[in-house]
């Protein structure tokens, strides 16, 4: 299997996938395009929130503001799934949880591998997605992900350290709260389709706040466990699917509600 993500809209994921059936059999996945346009760290948090949910694959993500820049082209294996992207940021934060969750299935240890790949000039300055990330994961899903290094000259990797603090691999690392037992200052981290501000808030800091109100911002909310626990159209902060106390709305749009976009700061007080 082949996973694709991307900010590409329609037309174009149709010529990366037609790129990709030239050189591989792979069955071809789409996990979203429709990602936030040029915004890397949501691209981060989207793929780190899906992509352990899917079997061993290859994950090719293009979100890429770069490019035609001398960013480079990576590859990185985690356990055994393999993720392709320009070197960016976007691949680390799924990659340390596929490692993770690797890791908690086998007892030991999995690294995280991180590789540059060698590629011809493109066709196109544009369009690296077709021309670059979509022949990379079909050779890689080629090669095998336990395989890589056997991949062929002109499909050449080169192993790099996956530490970002040597400055050998973009890394796209999520800003910390500061929490205390009355008040969390955190960050908007992403806004989803229906309108649900995730923070970067623990979901811990609700335990003992259920049915309580809580302050976001300013802004009277109730903090519940269901949507449904207030009536419609009333504000509420719960924990979502990913952990994070979110701010939302009951049938309704929270981003509007509270006035907050990605990046913008959030105080819960209770």
């Amino acid at each position: 299997m082949i996973t694709l993500a991307s900010d590409f809209g329609s037309p174009y994921p149709a010529a990366m996938k037609g790129v990709i059936l030239q050189r591989s059999d792979a069955r071809l996945v789409d996990v979203a395009h429709d990602l936030p346009r040029q915004d890397v760290r949501a691209a981060a948090f989207w793929c780190r929130e899906t992509l352990p949910y899917f079997p061993p694959a290859v994950h090719l993500v293009v979100v890429d503001p770069g490019v035609g820049t001398d960013r480079d082209a990576l590859v990185v294996r985690a356990g055994e799934h393999a993720l392709v992207a320009p070197d960016n940021g976007v691949l680390l934060p799924a990659a340390r949880r596929l490692a993770e969750r690797a890791a908690a299935d086998s007892d030991g240890d999995v690294p995280v591998e991180c590789f540059r790949y060698d590629y011809d000039d493109p066709a196109s300055a544009t369009f690296h997605g077709r021309d670059v990330f979509a022949p990379a994961a079909a050779a890689v899903h080629e090669a095998g992900v336990a395989e890589l290094e056997s991949l062929d000259p002109i499909d050449h990797l080169e192993s790099v350290p996956p530490d970002a603090s040597t400055d050998t691999v973009v890394d796209c690392q999520f800003p910390e709260p500061a929490v205390d037992s009355a008040t969390a200052r955190g960050e908007v981290l992403v806004v989803d389709d229906f309108g649900n501000v995730i923070t970067n808030i623990p979901g811990a800091f609700l335990d003992d706040c259920v049915g309580a109100d809580v302050a976001v911002n300013g802004t009277a909310a109730t903090a519940v466990t269901a949507f449904d626990d207030v009536d419609v159209g009333d504000r509420l902060v719960t924990v979502g699917s990913h952990g994070y106390v979110e701010c939302d709305v009951n049938r309704g749009r929270g981003d509007d509600a509270f006035g907050l976009h990605p990046g913008d700061d959030v105080v819960l007080a209770v």
